[in-house]
């Protein structure tokens, strides 16, 4: 079930087209709430990440660190993660950003997995974007 973002609040300036793609991307990728709770309390790298004692209970499936940071930047272009900021500038660790805070409320437990169409089509928008 195709869930849209609010109307009428200030506090979510997301159009909907950028919802349903970013709502897509967390069902279909392979990252559990825990992950997304994770990274919005402390930023966090991919090889930390694949270091955790619980990375397997953060993810449906085991991945390395170099996987794992694939799926990182297409969150990071759909809006859901952002790169941590030092005084060096841009590091290796992510956040999750407020449009990503305001994706987890639509689900009150774990993030529901998407059916296999659903999956086929967000990896053919992933990989040929103007599909």
């Amino acid at each position: 079930m195709k869930r849209r973002p609010p109307t009428g609040t200030a506090a979510l300036p997301h159009d909907a087209r950028s919802w349903a793609r970013a709502s897509q991307a967390l069902r279909c990728l392979p990252f559990r709430r825990g992950f997304y709770e994770l990274v919005a309390t402390s930023p966090l790298s991919s090889s930390a990440f694949c270091r955790l004692p619980q990375a397997r209970e953060l993810c449906r499936r085991p991945m390395g660190a170099q996987r794992v940071e694939q799926h990182w930047i297409w969150l990071i272009r759909l809006g859901v993660l952002r790169r941590e900021v030092d005084g060096q500038g841009l590091t290796e660790r992510v956040r999750l950003t407020p449009m990503g805070r305001d994706l987890l409320h639509q689900w009150r437990g774990e993030i529901p997995a998407a059916p296999l169409l659903e999956r086929i089509h967000h990896q053919l928008r992933r990989s040929r974007p103007r599909l």
